[in-house]
């Protein structure tokens, strides 16, 4: 692991008014979201801002991938409620672009599908012009759930790669590179208007030719648009980082997937999958 962070990695701060406001907000609500859980380097800069990804279907996740802060344990029966909230913070924040994910939830039938569908559903009635975005697990590979939450018509239908396939069995145990893959082709397919979207850590000990593959991979997949940022261990217990990429490697890799047809392409050592994701999606 590198022993010391770089310039480039090293943010400041935003005033902590706004951020407490934010924060009381959402915990106010008794909702979670992926900013907290899974120690995103960008709360401060989020919640200034007053928007957050909100992470439905509880805080304990059923798999155990190595690279992620979320909780792993036994996770509670879904809050029937909880589409409501979310659609109330929605509203209090005034979002205008939404972005809704979750713990995966290998324990449900349908993996948490529904909850999906009805959070959409409560966004849209509460408040008609906020679009959507989802950042869904892979529902085990259910044609059924995922053909579901396509068919309420997220604008942005975000599922992340995460990784290298070489990679996949350190960092993500339980997940599949193709089942991933055939997700975000399954969601284009079935529903051609709606914007798919998949995202990368770099800093894992990948290759720069092995992630313009899985660009590649993506682009025949039909997807639009891709974010890569920097792996960051959250604790000692996760993988460590195995290089820190520099901006100029991330622009390359900005440039190529630019080059391949992505309609966007947002790389940086900062961002995340949902990071500034309302700029991005238009």
């Amino acid at each position: 692991m590198p022993s010391r962070f770089p310039e480039w990695l090293k943010k400041k701060l935003p005033p902590g008014g706004d951020i407490q406001a934010t924060r009381g907000l959402i915990g106010g609500l008794g909702l979670n979201t992926v900013c907290s859980s899974a120690m995103c380097p960008n709360l401060g800069e989020c919640f200034a801002r007053k928007t957050a990804t909100f992470m439905i279907l509880g805080d304990k996740c059923t798999r155990n991938c190595r690279f992620c802060a979320v909780e792993k344990g036994r996770p509670s029966p879904p809050d029937p409620a909880e589409p409501a909230r979310v659609a109330g913070a929605v509203a209090a924040l005034g979002l205008r672009h939404a972005v809704v994910t979750s713990v995966t939830r290998d324990d449900l039938p349908d993996g948490g599908a529904s909850q999906f569908v009805e959070t959409i559903r409560a966004i849209r009635e509460r408040q008609p012009g906020t679009t959507v975005e989802v950042l869904t697990p892979d529902f085990g590979g259910r044609f059924k759930s995922i053909d579901a939450v396509a068919a309420a018509r997220p604008e942005v239908y975000n599922h992340n790669l995460e990784t290298v396939p070489r990679l996949y069995r350190r960092v993500r145990p339980g997940a599949g590179y193709r089942r991933s893959l055939a997700l975000l082709e399954r969601v284009k397919k079935k529903q051609p208007g709606v914007l798919t979207k998949s995202g990368l850590m770099a800093g894992l000990g990948e290759e720069f030719g092995e992630i313009k593959q899985v660009m590649a991979d993506l682009r025949s997949a039909g997807c639009d648009i891709i974010t890569i940022g920097q792996y960051l261990q959250p604790s000692p217990r996760h993988l460590e980082v195995r290089e820190f990429v520099t901006p100029e490697t991330f622009e390359a890799l900005r440039q190529a997937a630019l080059e391949m047809g992505f309609r966007q392409a947002v790389c940086g050592p900062f961002v995340r999958s949902s990071y500034r994701a309302g700029e991005v999606w238009g």
